[in-house]
């Protein structure tokens, strides 16, 4: 075997800016750990290419760039769509900041980003560290997909998020709610009294959603880059209601991995290959 035939999964991570791989750390060692081949690039990187000579260059996409307004390179919506119909697994971690291309790219998918500059907001289930618009909100884990192999087999401690809220296109059935609001969750702008009916409200609020397309694929979208971060994996939480739980450590990590072993098809799938047996 070659060198090439000898590496992991080849990852293209990209980037706001390069700085996203210390407060996203430990998210990455996970990877490597598990030896995953990652390649950090900014998103608008002049020399950035998915596809040479109609083969795909990495088996996956990390795109941990919520407000980027033009991918660089030959990267677009279109080539990450055509690596999605080709198997490719795509992570996308969205923020309030959110730009036209990963809502452009969700949309494909049968999932709609809500607007720039509006967030996810919960009047009862917010963190006791929220800075006053109840937008750091606190996610229990019974609001998690009751499927093992997308979201772990542990009990979780309670999820820390904070960013752009999505619903899901009612016509498109691959899409899965994995992790959604409470009830009274909903999506505005937190700094504008709401004057018409929000994007999204309680249940259908989507924190996390996946898409596992007919031909394997797979692909995550989070409204939170945050919950991938090293502050939100390390967080204590505690739902600022009295009487509240305090948890020394958020349920994060153990999602976001779990998250991982899903959409890069390291969990769930069913793989033809030599046959063993032990006596």
């Amino acid at each position: 075997l070659g060198p090439a035939c000898a590496s992991g999964p080849r990852t293209l991570v990209l980037l706001d800016n390069l700085n996203l791989r210390e407060t996203h750390s430990l998210f990455f060692r996970s990877l490597k750990d598990r030896a995953f081949e990652l390649t950090f690039k900014t998103a608008d990187d002049p020399s950035l290419s998915l596809i040479k000579y109609g083969e795909f260059l990495y088996d996956n996409l990390i795109i941990f760039s919520p407000s980027v307004e033009d991918f660089g390179g030959n990267i677009n919506v279109e080539t990450i769509s055509t690596f999605i119909d080709g198997g490719g697994s795509v992570l996308v971690a969205a923020s309030s900041d959110i730009g036209d291309p990963l809502r452009e790219l969700g949309s494909e998918c049968g999932i709609e980003f809500d607007e720039e500059k509006t967030a996810v907001i919960d009047h009862h289930n917010y963190d006791i560290s929220d800075l006053g618009q109840h937008t750091l909100i606190v996610a229990d884990p019974e609001n998690l997909l009751k499927a093992p192999t997308i979201v772990g087999r542990s009990s979780l401690n309670p999820i820390l998020f904070r960013g752009v809220g999505m619903v899901a296109d009612p016509d498109n059935p691959l899409v899965l709610d994995i992790l959604t609001g409470s009830s009274t969750s909903y999506s505005f702008f937190p700094d504008k009294p709401i004057t018409q009916y929000p994007h999204a409200v309680g249940k259908n609020t989507l924190l996390i959603a996946g898409l596992q397309a007919r031909n394997n694929a797979r692909v995550i979208f989070s409204g939170s880059l945050d919950f991938f971060s090293d502050a939100f994996f390390n967080s204590a939480v505690q739902k600022a209601a009295p009487g509240s739980q305090r948890y020394s450590q958020t349920g994060n990590y153990e999602l976001a991995v779990a998250l991982s072993r899903w959409v890069f098809k390291e969990e769930g799938v069913l793989r033809v290959g030599p046959v063993s047996h032990h006596r």
